[in-house]
């Protein structure tokens, strides 16, 4: 395993993630600031509204590079096992929630909690790895 290198491009890792994730808490900030609830759709509003949207975009790009940068073929299946969680436990409590609000009167999710659902996935994605393979679970 090289260490030097797993180094790397999780520092890489971080400062993209991070990067992307100060754009979107100043854009999102900004944007609830400049924007009403609800504002009709413009020019200017959906400009300020996507700001956001593409941070998020670039937080999704940060993570791909870093699977694709990590050499360590046990260190980045520990990562593709945590996405697949994720990715599972998304999908599942989408699945479920779409149904729920389909067949009674629960209150809409909106999509907006797809991606931060997702991450947090990631952590418990951690968890398992750590609990099934007695591993520290990689970042």
């Amino acid at each position: 395993m090289s260490i030097g290198r797993k180094g790397s491009a999780r520092r890489r890792y971080f400062v993209r993630l991070s990067s992307a994730a100060g754009v979107y808490l100043v854009s999102l900030f900004a944007a609830t600031r400049l924007l009403e609830d609800n504002a009709p759709p413009s020019g200017l509003s959906i400009a300020v509204a996507l700001v956001p949207g593409l941070a998020v975009v670039g937080m999704i790009w940060a993570i791909g590079r870093f699977y694709a940068e990590l050499e360590d073929e046990y260190l980045r299946l520990l990562e593709v096992r945590k996405a697949m969680f994720a990715t599972g436990l998304t999908l599942a409590g989408a699945s479920v929630w779409g149904l729920l609000e389909m067949l009674t009167s629960v209150p809409a999710l909106p999509v907006f909690w797809v991606f931060p659902i997702w991450c947090f996935g990631l952590g418990v994605g951690t968890l398992v790895n750590r609990i099934t393979l007695g591993d520290g679970g990689c970042a």
